[in-house]
């Protein structure tokens, strides 16, 4: 049995927002547009699992790092989803994480705010 179930849905957005440096509403926004994975809403709040962690963080360097629209996320998004097994998609987004952390959360946020 694994000592972390990395599918649980435990983290709010707004803690999604402070690990990623990004904003609260930015992250809302990607929601609204239909970029993040879809969750019910368990209590007062929707949850995200640590997988969907580096789902989050993809879509945010697409949109701000990348400046790519919301129709070119969903496209790519979509292909990931649908075009690829599981295994190949957690191996493409541990290799976009790995790519991530060498950007630092100041990089990311002196481009949100350009």
């Amino acid at each position: 049995m694994a000592l972390l179930d990395n599918d649980k849905d435990v983290l709010p957005l707004s803690s999604i927002a402070e690990l990623l440096s990004a904003k609260v509403r930015t992250l809302k926004m990607y929601e609204e547009k239909g970029l993040l994975p879809p969750k019910e809403v368990e209590g007062s709040k929707k949850l995200y699992s640590i997988n969907d962690v580096k789902v989050v963080a993809f879509v945010h360097y697409l949109a701000s790092v990348r400046k790519i629209n919301a129709n070119g996320i969903k496209y790519i998004m979509e292909m990931l989803q649908h075009h690829m097994n599981e295994s190949h998609r957690n191996e493409f987004l541990n290799q976009v994480e790995t790519t991530l952390e060498s950007l630092s959360g100041k990089d990311i946020s002196d481009i949100e705010e350009i």
